[in-house]
């Protein structure tokens, strides 16, 4: 993506206000555009936009309107309103926002547009980078998000299991990362949950691996639910539940982002990314509600609900990822309606029994404006996984805590990594807000990365 950032000496500036403190702020305008302001009935609401006019009929600088400091409401992304509202052209901040990073992050952010298939121009508008603010992390972080955004935005027509693994073979090769596939029928053996949960597809199901970092540095797995389409198998969702189901890769493309802030910033990792990458669809051959099948880990695992076959894949995915011990191991994956009835879209909930990680993992989504929040893998509900026929159930019937069994289901998978991680995200904004367009979205990335950095820059 094109630089957002420019240095300039002749950016326009752009003032931030709020409404307690416009008064003081048009007391320092000329008169002239202190009357005009007046006159627009600019009253530095959140939000609130006005291109003052210098005297050659140019803009002589913007005033923006924020929420109060301290404001329960307040949206540290708010400037990232600004491109779509800007003429083309450079700008500077002329006094700090709440946040200078983020919003300069929220800037570069506001600058996204899906373009694929249809034209969308993409604003033209620079932003001289505040001071202190390091811009190449922020493009970094940026380009990263961008890059997830286009994953799940592609509709499942054109971003199938082989699209997906050819977006993740080129992100490898961008940074000299091994790469390598297991496909279709080769799964049957050694992964046979991604193998059932994909083999009605006409497009192969398939295992993305890929490996970056020096061997002796510490061992970060990532894994990332990449179900290309769920039509919820034979258990058939809906049609207003599948109206947006291309987004079901959204864990894969969030990793995938990840892992391109982690490898872009050389962290000292040996980073591991594996991606169950399948269409769950409707066939002659599709796996079946009360079907048994034995995942790679040796437990047995019966169907309660087809339609709960993101656990399935990254069952097998996991345990894999377990087997070398790693010292962290995560798992983003758009995984249960649970998890939106308890918390919504913008709030994913985390898991994990690591206490230091959960607090560090809290801090930098606080940080990073990137929201999770710690729900419980509370061990009564575990025995709801009992199945009478095999180990385990992929869907305990009753209905309760989905999130929550669905995390203890995962868990089963998990027993050498030193350190696990589960994020049940959204991968969607349901309607824009600044700095995030309705769409894709790059949740849970942001706020690992800065874990990530902290322990490994």
């Amino acid at each position: 993506m094109p630089s957002v950032f420019e240095t300039s000496s002749t950016a326009t500036p752009i003032t931030f206000v709020t409404k307690s403190s416009w008064d003081q702020v048009a007391e320092t305008l000329p008169p002239a555009q202190r009357q005009f302001a007046r006159t627009s009935d600019f009253a530095a609401k959140p939000g609130g936009y006005l291109a003052l006019p210098a005297t050659d009929g140019t803009i002589a600088q913007v005033l923006f309107g924020l929420e109060e400091e301290g404001a329960r409401s307040r949206d540290l992304f708010r400037p990232g309103a600004l491109p779509g509202l800007l003429p083309p052209g450079t700008y500077r901040f002329a006094n700090a926002p709440h946040d200078a990073r983020l919003a300069a992050l929220a800037f570069a952010l506001g600058c996204y547009r899906f373009a694929r298939y249809r034209k969308a121009d993409r604003p033209e508008v620079r932003l001289v980078p505040p001071d202190g603010v390091d811009a190449a992390e922020i493009e970094r972080i940026a380009d990263a998000a961008m890059l997830a955004r286009d994953l799940i935005n592609t509709p499942s027509n054109d971003m199938g299991p082989s699209e997906l693994a050819a977006a993740a073979q080129e992100l490898a090769a961008e940074f000299g990362a091994s790469f390598s596939c297991t496909i279709g029928e080769d799964l049957a053996k050694n992964f046979p949950l991604i193998h059932a949960v994909g083999m009605a597809s006409s497009r192969a199901p398939r295992l993305i691996d890929i490996v970056w970092g020096d061997p002796d540095h510490p061992k970060v797995t990532l894994v990332g639910k990449g179900v290309c389409f769920d039509t919820g198998g034979l258990d058939l969702k809906p049609s207003s539940g599948m109206l947006i189901m291309k987004k079901d890769m959204g864990g894969a493309a969030n990793v995938l982002a990840l892992a391109r802030m982690v490898m872009d910033a050389k962290l000292n990792v040996r980073l591991r990314v594996l991606i169950p990458a399948v269409e769950n669809a409707v066939a002659g051959n599709a796996f079946r509600p009360l079907d048994i099948f034995t995942s790679r880990k040796g437990i047995t695992v019966e169907i309660g609900n087809t339609d709960a076959e993101g656990r399935l894949v990254l069952a097998d995915a996991l345990a894999l990822a377990d087997e070398e011990t790693p010292d962290l191991l995560i798992d983003l994956g758009t995984l249960t309606g649970a998890a939106r009835v308890a918390l919504g879209p913008d709030l994913p909930p985390f898991y994990t029994n690591d206490e230091t990680l959960a607090a560090d993992v809290a801090r930098c989504a606080m940080k990073e404006n990137d929201p999770l929040w710690r729900m419980p893998l509370w061990p009564p509900y575990d025995a709801w996984l009992d199945s009478k026929t095999a180990t385990i159930t992929n869907a305990p019937s009753g209905g309760f805590a989905g999130s929550i069994t669905c995390a203890l289901f995962l868990q089963r998978f998990v027993e050498h990594a030193r350190s696990w991680l589960h994020v049940d995200i959204f991968g969607w904004t349901p309607s824009a807000k600044p700095a995030r367009p309705e769409g894709g979205e790059c949740q849970a990335a942001r706020a690992i990365y800065a874990l990530l950095s902290e322990r490994y820059a």
